[in-house]
């Protein structure tokens, strides 16, 4: 990503991930997930791979219930760019690659003061590999 506004993004998503990665992992204290919680704003949605919309409590629920099911899980995200930005609003898309699966993901931000806020996130599972072209008959 170029330029302050996207590295500032980008830093955001990376720095969000390595929350999720700490706290599945069973490294981050309840202190890192309050400031987690705090980076949702209060209508936070996650649309997640699999189509079904939660809100922000049941998201955070769900995270907060998995506190260190993952050991040593590492999240690594790539090709994080900003779609648009249009006065406090953010659109990012990035990949979130994990150990056995990968994600598209599509984030709305919201500028508050210095800080961003998540106000919804779209994940889509992505193929290891483009799957195979069916010929037409």
């Amino acid at each position: 990503m170029t330029g302050e506004p996207e590295s500032e993004i980008e830093a955001e998503i990376i720095r969000h991930h390595r929350v999720i990665e700490r706290w599945l992992s069973g490294a981050a204290t309840a202190e890192e997930f309050g400031s987690f919680a705090e980076a949702h704003a209060g209508g936070f949605t996650l649309t997640d791979p699999d189509g079904t919309t939660l809100t922000r409590a049941q998201v955070l629920a769900r995270v907060e219930g998995l506190h260190g099911a993952a050991p040593g899980l590492r999240i690594d995200i790539r090709r994080a760019r900003v779609v648009a930005s249009e006065g406090p609003l953010v659109v990012a898309a990035f990949e979130e690659w994990q150990q056995n699966a990968v994600r598209q993901s599509t984030a709305i931000l919201l500028r508050d003061g210095a800080q961003l806020r998540w106000l919804h996130l779209h994940e889509t599972w992505m193929p290891p590999s483009p799957p195979a072209r069916v010929p037409a008959e």
